[in-house]
């Protein structure tokens, strides 16, 4: 059996094609809106892990915290610098290891990662969380976001794998449940849980990206009559209320408490 995994040059290549920042699917603001729920942005020491285009923490610096974006790809970097200076938004961007973090112990207020953990097999990914709480204050928030894996997305993302298709290489997903664990068995408490639907939807994107192979490039974000769209989104406004994005998600985050 092949051991596919995630490597670095995987990420090199993936952000070398995504610099116009533009045409990168955004996620809607998520984690904003999620740590807004349950502490105060301003004035928070904020680090985001495997940062890419800096969409999740830009928001944060723009509400007043101070924020480090860290990564380890060049091609990200260049993209975080080239935002932070085009859009004016002061933070401080490092490359690093998220195994051996520059900072001292208990140096972050908020610490987050969207789409990082999933990218490491378990005994790997038990020492980047072990990290990430090394340099957690006492009282600080730890936030994960990863892949729900009860998802379509799920099945067609293995099938991509076992081809060698995938772009990241590899892969997995979590349950809630799961993710809570992670948390608890570093000695966390968890203390909030979200789950996100994919807009557009995961066929709109894969329909995208054939198209765009054919020399057809369709809009990033499709457009309905406004009557409807307004519509739809009180309607998944409606839904998210509820725990069904939870188990039905694209995506899911857990907060833990140190």
């Amino acid at each position: 059996m092949v051991h596919r995994s995630s490597e670095k040059q995987h990420w090199e290549t993936f952000w070398d094609e995504k610099q116009d920042v533009e045409d990168v699917y955004s996620n809607a603001g998520r984690v904003l809106e999620h740590l807004s729920r349950i502490t105060t942005i301003g004035g928070k020491l904020v680090l985001e892990i495997g940062a890419g285009t800096g969409r999740d923490s830009f928001p944060l610096a723009q509400r007043g915290a101070r924020v480090v974006q860290l990564d380890y790809a060049v091609n990200s970097l260049k993209l975080l610098k080239k935002v932070s200076e085009t859009e004016d938004i002061p933070v401080e961007i490092l490359g690093g290891d998220t195994f051996a973090l520059p900072f001292r112990d208990g140096t972050f207020d908020i610490i987050f990662h969207q789409g990082l953990l999933e990218h490491f097999r378990p005994d790997v990914a038990e020492k980047l969380v072990a990290e990430n709480v090394r340099v957690l204050k006492k009282g600080g928030l730890l936030l994960i976001d990863v892949p729900q894996r009860y998802h379509v997305y799920t099945v067609v993302k293995h099938l991509l794998i076992a081809m060698n298709k995938w772009f990241a290489g590899w892969e997995r997903s979590f349950s809630v449940g799961e993710l809570e664990q992670v948390m608890k068995s570093h000695g966390l408490t968890p203390t909030y849980t979200y789950g996100a639907w994919m807009y557009p939807s995961f066929f709109y994107r894969v329909l995208r990206e054939v198209f765009k192979k054919l020399g057809i490039r369709l809009p990033l974000y499709p457009s309905f009559h406004s009557s409807l769209s307004r519509l739809r989104a009180r309607l998944r406004q409606a839904m998210m209320r509820t725990p069904l994005p939870l188990h039905t998600g694209i995506s899911i985050g857990v907060v833990g408490k140190k």
